[in-house]
């Protein structure tokens, strides 16, 4: 594999570390902004959730397959699927049916899953020079 694609992969990798942290970032402050701030509120009922996936997960399945092509670490990309779970659940059916707690807890147990599974993609692409099915 060139070592474009291998840079492709990488800031994908990166770029999903980075969304997963800022969801987590985002379920920590926004209470403790609304509890400051009480005029904010009337954000508490927009639901960024649902809107983030569609951003977080054709990126982090592209960053996963890439680097699954390269290094063959089945393993990624099913911590990885289960990390797209947990925020898809959060994100949906959680928030809908038990309120922001589950979704809370669904969503950044998700986040932190992706955002390990992105860094592990990475390490593994990286330290992947003779790995089979590399061209």
């Amino acid at each position: 594999m060139d070592n474009s694609a291998s840079r492709t992969t990488e800031i994908l990798d990166r770029t999903g570390i980075l969304l997963s942290a800022l969801c987590v970032v985002h379920c920590l402050t926004l209470p403790l902004l609304i509890a400051v701030a009480p005029f904010l509120g009337q954000f508490a009922e927009g639901h960024l959730h649902a809107q983030m996936l569609v951003i977080v997960l054709p990126l982090s399945t592209g960053a996963l397959a890439l680097g699954f092509r390269r290094h063959r670490n089945s393993q990624i990309m099913v911590f990885g699927l289960v990390g797209m779970l947990l925020l898809t659940l959060g994100g949906t059916v959680m928030h809908e049916q038990f309120g922001i707690v589950a979704d809370r807890i669904f969503t950044m147990s998700g986040a932190t899953v992706l955002a390990v599974s992105h860094w592990y993609n990475s390490r593994a692409g990286r330290r992947c020079e003779s790995c089979p099915g590399v061209n």
